[in-house]
């Protein structure tokens, strides 16, 4: 076997296992709950845990972590197995929490048994109040001292329905005085009543995720159960659960540093809330930084995939520039994209001199570093359309671009020099009249004279009519916005002053849709989801809502490179 190099300390755990023979096998898992689609956060685990099986010939589960019916569907299960796969992974087998149920059920059982749950009957508020702070221990609840046969009862009890939701919870009887809040008699069961998308109405108590989970990584014979940093603390009542439950098998939990990045939502309940609230027009919306929104958008699945590689796995929380995101995906389209010509807010441009009806055919390669991408056929004639930012009546100084009594080149085609400006009634560019020097064709003799400004176009007469939208980072300041822990009942508490906060940081400017964008006619044979390089305008991608009178075009990212120029300054 080829000899493996650890490159992070995940692996540096891994290989101290394989050479003691704590495991034989390297096996992981991806454990999402199905109560939203994945977000880039969420790849970062994914690719850890795939790609850490990969690396040592093991194999990686797929997990539904089913136990919180009340916001779990089967579209976002089906989501997630197409963003594994979109991602370039596959799973050796596929579980679901709700799928042992019954097994988790009699373990909680035996727990009673051995004495170490029961049954609580006070409120969720009275727990709060009762688990102590840091710095003082817990009072243990009336009903701690509760006898087996009782605590059994009350237990079936509640899997029956005989009590309302919240009336009583199943408790793990540790150490109500520990330095860890968590190992306080932890919430293991709760009555909670919502229909599961997979066994209905058959249930109304759910298992904890901190009482199923460890549970399942050891059913499933889990090697290593890797895991974000905030599941560090949890990580005693991981292994206290495995080994009241009996498993000669335990698995080892292994924490990593979460994905933060700057001006970017990375909570699944504020997501919700973009969506459910009408900010945003889906899960898929392209603002989103879901993998269903950024494959809508255009990321190819390798920039993902390059992105997490260069973030790598560290021990310390941090936050990452999002321009990195973005130039992971402009060097990824780079070498990939055709280019073609679009003008985004279009002035349309008459050519005084050229003759009407004319067209110029001209050829162009689909990629200039690849030729074996082709060639492509553009029309050129009298009736033109270029960039409205690429004119001005009183241009400054260093202004190189069209203006009254100036020559620039349009690309691949001819020079033209601006002789008059139409204006509307309230004094706006309504038609640029210009003349063409018929000899400066490029690729001609007279092809040689210089001007110092090159402009895109589009002929008139061919161009496709198509709706821009571009897209800004959803959140106005620099912070990201993360994804907060349950708490002891499994909810996360919803405050007023905290919603408040995510809405007023919300980026007006967040989408800007131009309506009436003009393209080279080779765009009209475009499917949905194709890419390209809009000369000096950025890469776009055809979006879904395009129809057969209009196409829409999503720009993925612009061409300027912030992040590069950065790193090259450090």
């Amino acid at each position: 076997m080829e000899e493996r190099k650890p490159s992070n300390f995940i692996e540096d755990f891994i290989e101290e296992d394989l050479a003691s023979g704590r495991c034989v096998a390297v096996k992981t898992r991806f454990p999402p709950e199905p109560n939203g689609y994945l977000h880039i956060g969420h790849a970062k685990a994914l690719c850890i845990d795939f790609s850490t099986a990969r690396k040592y010939g093991g194999t990686c589960n797929l997990r539904f972590d089913d136990t919180n019916p009340a916001k779990e569907d089967t579209e976002f299960v089906n989501g997630i197995m197409e963003d594994i796969r979109w991602l370039g992974y596959d799973w050796a087998e596929l579980h679901y929490a709700s799928d042992f149920f019954p097994r988790l059920y009699e373990i909680a059982c035996d727990f009673i048994r051995k004495g170490v749950a029961y049954v609580d009957d006070q409120t969720p508020e009275e727990m709060r109040l009762n688990r102590g702070t840091l710095t003082s221990p817990g009072k243990p609840s009336p009903y701690r001292d509760r006898s087996v046969e009782e605590n059994l009862d009350l237990f079936r009890r509640m899997k029956e329905g005989e009590f309302p939701d919240g009336s009583r919870v199943l408790r793990a009887k540790i150490d109500m005085s520990s330095p860890n809040v968590l190992m306080r008699d932890p919430t293991i069961y709760r009555i909670k009543r919502a229909h599961h998308h997979r066994t209905g109405d058959d249930w109304c108590i759910y298992p904890m995720y901190d009482f199923q989970h460890p549970l399942q990584d050891a059913i499933e014979g889990v090697s290593h159960s890797l895991c974000s940093l905030e599941y560090e603390i949890h990580r005693p009542l991981y292994d206290w659960v495995v080994e009241q439950a009996g498993f000669e098998h335990r698995p080892r939990q292994i924490e990593f540093a979460r994905l933060n990045i700057t001006r970017t939502v990375m909570s699944k309940r504020y997501l919700r809330r973009l969506v459910e609230e009408g900010y945003v027009s889906g899960w898929d919306d392209p603002r989103m930084p879901t993998l269903v929104a950024m494959r809508r958008r255009g990321y190819p699945p390798q920039a993902i995939s390059d992105f997490i590689a260069r973030v790598g796995v560290a021990k310390a929380d941090s936050t990452v520039d999002g321009a990195l995101l973005e130039h992971c995906v402009r060097e990824s389209l780079g070498d990939i994209a055709p280019r073609a010509m679009a003008v985004l807010d279009p002035i349309p441009v008459t050519l005084s001199n050229w003759e009407e009806g004319k067209i110029d055919t001209l050829t162009v390669e689909n990629h200039p570093d690849h030729p074996e991408m082709g060639t492509r056929e553009v029309p050129f004639g009298k009736h033109l359309y270029i960039e409205r930012e690429d004119f001005m009546l009183d241009p400054p100084k260093k202004f190189f671009r069209l203006a009254p009594g100036r020559e620039v080149r349009l690309k691949g085609a001819y020079i033209i020099k601006c002789e008059d400006v139409v204006l509307d009634e309230n004094g706006n560019v309504r038609e640029l009249i210009c003349s063409v020097d018929l000899e400066s064709r490029s690729g001609s003799a007279g092809a040689d004279r210089k001007v110092k400004g090159t402009l895109h176009w589009v002929e008139a007469g061919s161009a496709v009519p198509f709706e821009a939208r571009l897209y800004e980072p959803i959140l106005t300041d620099e912070e990201s916005l993360e994804e907060e822990l349950p708490d002891e009942t499994g909810e996360v508490e919803e405050t007023a002053a905290p919603a408040k906060d995510f809405i007023d940081r919300l980026n007006p400017d967040s989408l800007r849709v131009l309506p009436c964008g003009m393209a080279e006619a080779s765009l009209a044979n475009a499917s949905v989801g194709d890419r390209f390089q809009f000369l000096r305008m950025g890469y776009f991608c055809k979006d879904k809502d395009s129809t057969a009178e209009k196409a829409v075009f999503n720009r993925i990212v612009p061409l300027k490179d912030t992040w590069a120029k950065e790193a090259k300054k450090g």
